[in-house]
């Protein structure tokens, strides 16, 4: 059975720079539009099931929410719906911005 994988921040940038792979931010709404990583696509759960059924399943994700629980919820989730490579950011978009300065 495939898991997902728990990274730093710093690892999931490294990755988001040398592969092609996705940025899923999954805060609300507000706060998504607020302030976001360009490279980031909004998943919610309104739009959850399109991208289950659309996105290709080798595609590797790099899930990220407030502060690193969630998104381990929603990283189990995507592989529990096949997904083949999923990775859950330790520190969640708190993290994310310290990197980014």
């Amino acid at each position: 059975m495939n898991t997902y994988k728990r990274i730093s921040a710093k690892e999931a940038k490294e990755i988001l720079k040398n592969n092609n792979c996705l940025l899923l931010d999954i805060r609300d709404y507000h706060d998504y539009e607020e302030s976001h990583d360009p490279q980031s696509f909004h998943l919610s759960g309104d739009n959850l099931p399109l991208f289950i059924k659309t996105t290709h399943k080798a595609t590797p994700l790099l899930v990220l929410c407030y502060h690193g629980n969630s998104s381990q919820q929603i990283a189990e989730y995507l592989i529990e719906n096949d997904f083949l490579e999923v990775y859950s950011i330790d520190g969640g978009y708190e993290a994310w911005l310290k990197i980014s300065c």
